[in-house]
């Protein structure tokens, strides 16, 4: 095994990185890798030693042995394995409080915006109050955001309009003429809505993604 083969190894060793974790970061075969590692071919391009390198968080002047020490002092947590970079966000209307009669991003009903991965389909998202939902790791303060539709799913959470008033909980059908919206915290008793109770109710939409604080 030559010098280089045996610096990238114990690289790979110590930072736990496999040989297929690495190919998906240099966007080199694995059996490739494999071969450099082990000795096998020991001749390697130094193209692909610069981009082994940056992967594994050293220089080529390390792996090649002219340097005694790999760099310490950029350290890149993207390099560990399972540490992803930031997606790309989009943002999308934050609503404070739904005015009734008009559509719900209407501008008098947007009070900012929140920034969401780009690849969630989400049209706005709201602020949850209170515990209702906490047996969902949905808390007080965290930003729910919201698929527009005008029905979901038994069992799913959803935004629904109550008069003027919005709540955060899970919809049930029952029978033809009955809806019950279940918070997710036993503290709370079912709310059931029937017959003309049900003129009251416009379901938003379906949560589909929220927000949190480290707490």
């Amino acid at each position: 095994m030559s010098d280089i083969s045996d610096r990238i190894l114990q690289l790979l060793t110590q930072k736990g990185i496999s040989y297929g974790a690495l190919s998906e970061m240099t966007h080199i075969p694995k059996s490739a890798l494999q071969r450099y590692a082990t000795g096998e071919t020991p001749k390697i391009p130094v193209d692909r030693l610069k981009i082994i390198a940056k992967a594994l968080n050293t220089s080529a002047a390390y792996l090649m042995g002219w340097e005694t020490e790999t760099p310490k002092d950029n350290f890149d947590v993207f390099s560990l394995p399972d540490v992803q970079p930031m997606p790309t966000m989009k943002k999308v209307p934050h609503v404070g409080s739904i005015a009734c009669g008009l559509p719900i991003l209407a501008v008098e009903n947007i009070d900012g915006y929140s920034e969401i991965p780009e690849h969630i389909h989400a049209d706005f998202s709201l602020t949850c109050k209170g515990d209702s939902m906490i047996d969902a790791c949905i808390r007080d303060g965290d930003h729910v955001f919201i698929r527009i539709q005008p029905d979901v799913e038994d069992g799913e959470i959803a935004a629904v309009l109550i008069g003027e008033e919005t709540t955060l909980k899970r919809v049930y059908k029952i029978g033809s003429d009955r809806l019950e919206l279940r918070a997710e915290n036993r503290a709370y008793p079912p709310m059931t809505f029937s017959g003309e109770e049900l003129n009251n109710i416009r379901i938003m939409g379906k949560a589909v993604y929220f927000t949190s604080m480290v707490r």
